[in-house]
Protein backbone atom coordinates (compact mmCIF):
# COMPACT_ATOMS: atom_id res chain seq x y z
CA UNK A 1 0.00 0.00 0.00
CA UNK A 2 1.46 3.44 -0.92
CA UNK A 3 2.60 5.54 2.03
CA UNK A 4 0.19 8.35 1.21
CA UNK A 5 -2.77 5.97 1.23
CA UNK A 6 -1.59 4.55 4.55
CA UNK A 7 -1.42 8.05 6.04
CA UNK A 8 -4.93 8.84 4.84
CA UNK A 9 -6.35 5.68 6.41
CA UNK A 10 -4.56 6.52 9.64
CA UNK A 11 -6.10 10.00 9.59
CA UNK A 12 -9.57 8.54 9.12
CA UNK A 13 -9.12 6.07 11.97
CA UNK A 14 -7.91 8.82 14.31
CA UNK A 15 -10.69 11.25 13.34
CA UNK A 16 -13.67 8.99 14.14
CA UNK A 17 -16.06 10.61 16.60
CA UNK A 18 -17.33 8.92 19.78
CA UNK A 19 -20.73 8.36 18.12
CA UNK A 20 -19.02 6.35 15.35
CA UNK A 21 -19.27 8.96 12.62
CA UNK A 22 -17.00 11.52 11.02
CA UNK A 23 -17.22 15.26 10.54
CA UNK A 24 -15.78 17.16 7.62
CA UNK A 25 -12.72 17.78 9.81
CA UNK A 26 -11.51 15.97 12.90
CA UNK A 27 -13.47 16.87 16.03
CA UNK A 28 -16.44 18.30 14.14
CA UNK A 29 -20.04 17.04 14.21
CA UNK A 30 -20.72 13.77 12.42
CA UNK A 31 -22.44 14.06 9.04
CA UNK A 32 -23.58 11.41 6.61
CA UNK A 33 -21.37 12.47 3.69
CA UNK A 34 -17.94 12.26 5.41
CA UNK A 35 -19.07 9.21 7.40
CA UNK A 36 -20.07 7.32 4.25
CA UNK A 37 -16.82 8.24 2.51
CA UNK A 38 -14.77 7.17 5.52
CA UNK A 39 -16.58 3.83 5.65
CA UNK A 40 -16.00 3.28 1.92
CA UNK A 41 -12.30 3.92 2.48
CA UNK A 42 -11.96 1.73 5.59
CA UNK A 43 -14.31 -1.10 4.63
CA UNK A 44 -11.69 -3.54 3.31
CA UNK A 45 -9.11 -2.88 6.00
CA UNK A 46 -9.04 -5.72 8.60
CA UNK A 47 -7.47 -3.44 11.20
CA UNK A 48 -10.41 -1.02 10.87
CA UNK A 49 -13.15 -3.59 11.46
CA UNK A 50 -14.21 -2.13 14.81
CA UNK A 51 -14.19 1.43 13.46
CA UNK A 52 -16.25 0.34 10.47
CA UNK A 53 -18.82 -1.47 12.62
CA UNK A 54 -19.29 1.60 14.85
CA UNK A 55 -19.77 3.87 11.85
CA UNK A 56 -22.09 1.40 10.15
CA UNK A 57 -24.36 1.25 13.19
CA UNK A 58 -24.61 5.02 13.20
CA UNK A 59 -25.44 5.20 9.50
CA UNK A 60 -28.11 2.54 9.87
CA UNK A 61 -29.76 4.59 12.60
CA UNK A 62 -30.09 7.59 10.26
CA UNK A 63 -32.37 5.96 7.69
CA UNK A 64 -35.67 7.83 7.42
CA UNK A 65 -39.11 6.25 7.08
CA UNK A 66 -39.27 6.86 3.32
CA UNK A 67 -36.07 4.94 2.60
CA UNK A 68 -33.58 7.79 2.26
CA UNK A 69 -30.92 8.59 4.82
CA UNK A 70 -30.85 11.77 6.88
CA UNK A 71 -27.82 14.05 6.63
CA UNK A 72 -27.05 13.88 10.35
CA UNK A 73 -28.61 12.95 13.69
CA UNK A 74 -30.47 16.27 13.93
CA UNK A 75 -31.82 16.35 10.37
CA UNK A 76 -35.39 15.33 9.66
CA UNK A 77 -35.40 14.97 5.88
CA UNK A 78 -33.57 12.49 3.63
CA UNK A 79 -30.33 13.63 2.07
CA UNK A 80 -28.58 13.29 -1.29
CA UNK A 81 -25.84 11.20 0.37
CA UNK A 82 -28.33 8.32 0.41
CA UNK A 83 -26.50 7.50 -2.84
CA UNK A 84 -23.28 6.95 -0.92
CA UNK A 85 -25.02 4.61 1.52
CA UNK A 86 -26.47 2.57 -1.36
CA UNK A 87 -22.97 2.36 -2.86
CA UNK A 88 -21.67 1.30 0.55
CA UNK A 89 -24.25 -1.50 0.70
CA UNK A 90 -23.13 -2.65 -2.76
CA UNK A 91 -19.44 -2.69 -1.87
CA UNK A 92 -20.18 -4.70 1.29
CA UNK A 93 -22.61 -7.09 -0.41
CA UNK A 94 -25.52 -6.21 1.88
CA UNK A 95 -28.77 -6.62 -0.04
CA UNK A 96 -31.22 -6.19 2.83
CA UNK A 97 -34.48 -4.30 3.28
CA UNK A 98 -32.83 -0.95 4.12
CA UNK A 99 -30.81 -1.28 0.91
CA UNK A 100 -33.98 -1.91 -1.13
CA UNK A 101 -35.74 1.03 0.50
CA UNK A 102 -32.79 3.28 -0.28
CA UNK A 103 -32.83 2.20 -3.93
CA UNK A 104 -36.58 2.85 -4.08
CA UNK A 105 -36.06 6.35 -2.67
CA UNK A 106 -33.38 7.16 -5.23
CA UNK A 107 -35.42 5.85 -8.16
CA UNK A 108 -38.41 7.97 -7.13
CA UNK A 109 -36.34 11.13 -6.57
CA UNK A 110 -35.98 13.77 -9.27
CA UNK A 111 -35.19 17.43 -9.67
CA UNK A 112 -37.98 19.99 -9.35
CA UNK A 113 -37.49 21.12 -12.97
CA UNK A 114 -39.49 18.09 -14.13
CA UNK A 115 -42.65 19.27 -12.34
CA UNK A 116 -45.46 20.83 -14.43
CA UNK A 117 -45.17 24.34 -12.98
CA UNK A 118 -41.40 24.42 -13.44
CA UNK A 119 -41.71 23.13 -16.99
CA UNK A 120 -44.26 25.85 -17.74
CA UNK A 121 -41.91 28.52 -16.39
CA UNK A 122 -39.11 27.13 -18.54
CA UNK A 123 -41.37 27.11 -21.61
CA UNK A 124 -42.25 30.78 -21.03
CA UNK A 125 -38.59 31.80 -20.63
CA UNK A 126 -36.33 29.10 -22.08
CA UNK A 127 -33.35 31.43 -22.48
CA UNK A 128 -33.03 32.06 -18.74
CA UNK A 129 -31.49 28.63 -18.10
CA UNK A 130 -31.05 26.45 -21.18
CA UNK A 131 -31.72 22.78 -20.46
CA UNK A 132 -34.21 20.05 -21.25
CA UNK A 133 -36.71 19.99 -18.36
CA UNK A 134 -37.84 16.49 -19.30
CA UNK A 135 -34.45 15.11 -18.25
CA UNK A 136 -34.47 15.13 -14.48
CA UNK A 137 -31.38 14.35 -12.46
CA UNK A 138 -31.10 14.39 -8.69
CA UNK A 139 -31.14 17.36 -6.28
CA UNK A 140 -29.09 18.10 -3.19
CA UNK A 141 -32.30 18.27 -1.16
CA UNK A 142 -35.78 16.91 -1.98
CA UNK A 143 -37.98 19.43 -3.78
CA UNK A 144 -35.11 21.39 -5.35
CA UNK A 145 -33.54 21.39 -8.80
CA UNK A 146 -31.10 18.83 -10.16
CA UNK A 147 -27.36 19.35 -9.82
CA UNK A 148 -24.47 17.50 -11.42
CA UNK A 149 -22.77 16.10 -8.30
CA UNK A 150 -25.78 14.44 -6.64
CA UNK A 151 -26.84 13.16 -10.07
CA UNK A 152 -23.44 11.58 -10.63
CA UNK A 153 -23.46 9.91 -7.22
CA UNK A 154 -27.00 8.62 -7.71
CA UNK A 155 -26.08 7.14 -11.09
CA UNK A 156 -23.02 5.38 -9.70
CA UNK A 157 -25.08 3.97 -6.84
CA UNK A 158 -28.01 2.82 -9.00
CA UNK A 159 -25.74 1.34 -11.69
CA UNK A 160 -24.19 -0.87 -9.00
CA UNK A 161 -27.57 -1.67 -7.46
CA UNK A 162 -29.03 -2.70 -10.83
CA UNK A 163 -26.77 -5.76 -10.83
CA UNK A 164 -28.49 -7.08 -7.72
CA UNK A 165 -32.10 -5.89 -7.77
CA UNK A 166 -34.90 -6.03 -10.32
CA UNK A 167 -37.14 -3.05 -9.95
CA UNK A 168 -39.55 -1.45 -12.38
CA UNK A 169 -38.23 1.86 -13.65
CA UNK A 170 -34.66 1.41 -12.42
CA UNK A 171 -32.97 1.05 -15.81
CA UNK A 172 -35.05 3.89 -17.27
CA UNK A 173 -34.15 6.15 -14.34
CA UNK A 174 -30.47 5.47 -14.94
CA UNK A 175 -30.88 6.20 -18.67
CA UNK A 176 -32.65 9.51 -18.04
CA UNK A 177 -30.00 10.55 -15.52
CA UNK A 178 -27.18 9.87 -17.98
CA UNK A 179 -29.01 11.75 -20.72
CA UNK A 180 -29.39 14.67 -18.32
CA UNK A 181 -25.62 14.74 -17.72
CA UNK A 182 -24.85 14.59 -21.43
CA UNK A 183 -27.35 17.35 -22.18
CA UNK A 184 -25.81 19.65 -19.56
CA UNK A 185 -22.21 19.26 -20.68
CA UNK A 186 -20.53 22.63 -21.06
CA UNK A 187 -19.13 23.91 -24.32
CA UNK A 188 -15.58 23.47 -22.97
CA UNK A 189 -16.15 19.73 -22.58
CA UNK A 190 -16.60 19.54 -18.82
CA UNK A 191 -19.43 20.11 -16.37
CA UNK A 192 -20.53 23.07 -14.31
CA UNK A 193 -22.22 22.48 -10.96
CA UNK A 194 -25.70 22.76 -12.43
CA UNK A 195 -26.20 23.97 -16.00
CA UNK A 196 -24.25 24.68 -19.16
CA UNK A 197 -25.78 27.99 -20.29
CA UNK A 198 -27.57 30.77 -18.38
CA UNK A 199 -28.91 34.11 -19.71
CA UNK A 200 -27.25 33.47 -23.06
CA UNK A 201 -23.81 32.90 -21.60
CA UNK A 202 -21.87 29.65 -21.63
CA UNK A 203 -20.84 28.56 -18.15
CA UNK A 204 -17.37 27.21 -17.32
CA UNK A 205 -16.79 23.67 -16.14
CA UNK A 206 -15.16 22.70 -12.85
CA UNK A 207 -12.68 19.89 -12.16
CA UNK A 208 -14.52 17.87 -9.51
CA UNK A 209 -17.91 18.02 -11.24
CA UNK A 210 -16.30 17.01 -14.53
CA UNK A 211 -14.57 14.02 -12.93
CA UNK A 212 -17.73 12.84 -11.19
CA UNK A 213 -19.89 13.20 -14.31
CA UNK A 214 -17.42 11.20 -16.38
CA UNK A 215 -17.20 8.48 -13.74
CA UNK A 216 -21.00 8.23 -13.67
CA UNK A 217 -21.25 8.03 -17.46
CA UNK A 218 -19.16 4.85 -17.27
CA UNK A 219 -17.80 4.66 -20.80
CA UNK A 220 -20.90 6.09 -22.52
CA UNK A 221 -20.63 5.85 -26.30
CA UNK A 222 -21.53 9.52 -26.84
CA UNK A 223 -18.34 10.69 -25.09
CA UNK A 224 -15.11 10.98 -27.08
CA UNK A 225 -13.03 9.35 -24.36
CA UNK A 226 -9.56 9.80 -25.83
CA UNK A 227 -9.69 13.59 -26.04
CA UNK A 228 -11.78 13.82 -22.87
CA UNK A 229 -9.29 11.91 -20.70
CA UNK A 230 -6.39 13.90 -22.11
CA UNK A 231 -8.28 17.00 -21.01
CA UNK A 232 -8.88 15.47 -17.56
CA UNK A 233 -5.17 14.76 -17.14
CA UNK A 234 -4.29 18.31 -18.16
CA UNK A 235 -6.81 19.72 -15.66
CA UNK A 236 -5.42 17.42 -12.94
CA UNK A 237 -1.93 18.78 -13.53
CA UNK A 238 -3.12 22.38 -13.23
CA UNK A 239 -5.62 22.08 -10.38
CA UNK A 240 -4.79 23.52 -6.97
CA UNK A 241 -7.78 21.99 -5.15
CA UNK A 242 -6.90 18.77 -3.27
CA UNK A 243 -10.48 17.48 -3.56
CA UNK A 244 -10.63 18.23 -7.29
CA UNK A 245 -7.31 16.47 -7.82
CA UNK A 246 -8.54 13.47 -5.84
CA UNK A 247 -11.65 13.08 -7.99
CA UNK A 248 -9.74 13.68 -11.23
CA UNK A 249 -7.22 11.02 -10.21
CA UNK A 250 -10.05 8.59 -9.43
CA UNK A 251 -11.53 9.28 -12.87
CA UNK A 252 -8.22 8.60 -14.62
CA UNK A 253 -7.79 5.39 -12.63
CA UNK A 254 -11.26 4.21 -13.64
CA UNK A 255 -10.62 4.64 -17.36
CA UNK A 256 -6.89 4.26 -17.78
CA UNK A 257 -6.10 1.86 -14.95
CA UNK A 258 -3.31 4.15 -13.79
CA UNK A 259 -3.54 6.71 -11.05
CA UNK A 260 -1.36 9.84 -11.48
CA UNK A 261 1.15 10.35 -8.69
CA UNK A 262 0.47 13.44 -6.61
CA UNK A 263 3.33 15.76 -5.72
CA UNK A 264 1.23 17.83 -3.33
CA UNK A 265 1.02 17.60 0.47
CA UNK A 266 0.09 14.13 1.66
CA UNK A 267 -2.44 15.20 4.29
CA UNK A 268 -4.67 18.25 4.39
CA UNK A 269 -6.78 17.33 7.42
CA UNK A 270 -9.87 17.31 5.19
CA UNK A 271 -11.80 14.08 5.77
CA UNK A 272 -13.34 14.05 2.28
CA UNK A 273 -9.96 14.46 0.60
CA UNK A 274 -8.40 11.72 2.72
CA UNK A 275 -11.28 9.33 2.03
CA UNK A 276 -11.49 9.96 -1.72
CA UNK A 277 -7.72 9.59 -2.06
CA UNK A 278 -7.90 6.26 -0.23
CA UNK A 279 -10.94 4.75 -1.94
CA UNK A 280 -9.77 5.73 -5.42
CA UNK A 281 -6.94 3.20 -5.22
CA UNK A 282 -9.50 0.39 -5.09
CA UNK A 283 -11.87 2.00 -7.61
CA UNK A 284 -14.64 1.85 -5.01
CA UNK A 285 -16.68 4.65 -6.57
CA UNK A 286 -16.53 3.33 -10.11
CA UNK A 287 -19.97 2.72 -11.60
Amino acid sequence: MPNCVESRLALLEAAQNPDGGWGYFAGKQSWLEPTAYALLALGDEPRARRAFDRGWRLVRSWQAAGGGWRGCALAGDPHWATSLVVTLHCTRGIWDEPFGSGVDWLVSSSGAETRPLSRLAHWLSPETVEFNPALGGWPWEPGTSSWVEPTAHALMALSRAARHVRQGGLENRIDVGKRMLLERRCRDGGWNYGNRRVLGADLPSYPETTALALMALDGHTLVEWGDTLTHVERVWQGSASPLARAWLAACLLQYRGVRPVSTGPCDTGDILVAAVEAISWNRVMAA
